[in-house]
């Protein structure tokens, strides 16, 4: 396999507006892609409705943060019933395990009696998160994931959520198109450190609810439903 993209040359990429992809899952080469319209979520924006909302606080899932960063790559890059191929190359994966490892990429895993069965990970530098792929074993599993990452990029003090390209799915989560000029905007006035990374933001909730008697889940519902 050829040498991974260090994550300098990653950072400095997505600081300028460009993500990599890869034709399929064992494609060697790396393009770098630089869309004409963006979507993103707006902090504060993410639309959850009752039953998810429901599903959040019922802490349904138990919710971590970098638990298992690879595994949750191993389940994005996965077959889907409506794509067997992927642009998650081995090499794309490996690029950003070692971003991981150094503190600029984050997953967001969901478990069920201690099984992975649902998950989100994606690039984060400055006061920006550039969501990359998520995945979903269980029913509702992976909006919950975005959800709670939504929440916690809101508490940690990010500016902007980038996920690429618009769908129907996403526009049902509050994702919105710009074109690109008005993104490399956002990512000029994101520049600047969060208060706090997103590891930090979900030991804060679960400090919160602790003391207050409650569940992370309840207040990660609450968040959500005040601002969306």
């Amino acid at each position: 396999m050829l040498p991974i993209v260090p994550p300098p040359v990653l950072l400095s990429a997505y600081a300028q507006g460009l993500f990599p992809m890869a034709e399929s899952r064992r494609d060697q080469d790396i393009f770098w892609v630089e869309p004409r319209e963006r979507a993103i979520i707006p902090i504060g924006g993410f639309h959850c409705s009752r039953s998810l909302a429901r599903t959040i606080r019922r802490d349904v899932f138990t919710i971590t943060v970098d638990s298992d960063f690879a595994g949750t790559i191993v389940e994005c890059a996965a077959p889907r019933a409506d794509a067997e191929d992927t642009w998650i190359s081995g090499r794309i994966a490996a690029s950003y395990q070692r971003l991981h490892e150094v503190g600029h990429a984050h997953s967001i895993e969901c478990r069920q009696n201690g099984e992975l069965v649902g998950g989100v990970y994606g690039v984060a530098f400055d006061r920006v998160f550039c969501g990359e792929s998520m995945f979903s074993r269980r029913t509702d599993a992976s909006k919950v994931a975005l959800g709670w990452l939504l929440a916690l990029l809101e508490r940690a003090g990010c500016q902007l959520f980038d996920c690429q390209f618009m769908t129907g799915h996403l526009a049902s989560l509050g994702a919105i198109p710009i074109p690109q000029s008005e993104y490399l905007e956002r990512l000029e006035a994101a520049q600047g450190n969060q208060r706090l990374s997103l590891p930090q933001a979900l030991a804060e909730i679960q400090a919160e609810a602790a003391q207050s008697s409650s569940s992370p889940g309840k207040l990660i519902a609450q968040l959500l439903t005040q601002t969306s």
